[in-house]
């Protein structure tokens, strides 16, 4: 899943619990439906991961779609925490927007054999999320 930095799904792949997620960032980067902005120098293109993305190739994809990648260790940030006031992981507010979709009791347990329907209620739950952020739903 790829988000805003508050949280908000952007994008998202599904595919089965047996494969990693370092193996879907490429579909999933595709799967943003926004026309992306060039990166400038005053504004580049940041993306936090956490260590399991620290490869070769993943800084070579990112260079190449023009993101900054930011992959940090668990034991880097434990070592931010204790030494900087105020410090929060940024990689956390992926693991919050899993958390309100597991929410949806719908899309706890995938019901769903054909992948084209749990995608679509997972679009459902993602757009009610990116709706109740905008403040006018409870």
């Amino acid at each position: 899943m790829l988000v805003e930095a508050h949280g908000i799904p952007l994008a998202l792949t599904v595919a089965g619990a047996n494969r990693h997620d370092v193996s879907l960032l490429e579909d999933t980067l595709e799967r943003f439906g926004m026309e992306i902005i060039a990166p400038t120098d005053e504004e580049p293109h940041h993306l936090c991961l956490d260590a399991a993305y620290d490869a070769e190739w993943v800084y070579d994809l990112l260079e190449e779609l023009g993101y900054t990648p930011h992959i940090r260790s668990r034991y880097e940030e434990t070592s931010d925490k204790l030494h900087i006031p105020g410090y929060r992981a940024r990689r956390w507010v992926v693991e919050r927007t899993h958390s309100w979709i597991n929410r949806f009791r719908r899309l706890l347990i995938r019901w769903e054999k054909k992948t084209q329907n749990y995608l679509a209620f997972l679009h459902l739950a993602c757009s009610f999320i990116a709706y109740r952020s905008c403040g006018f739903f409870g």
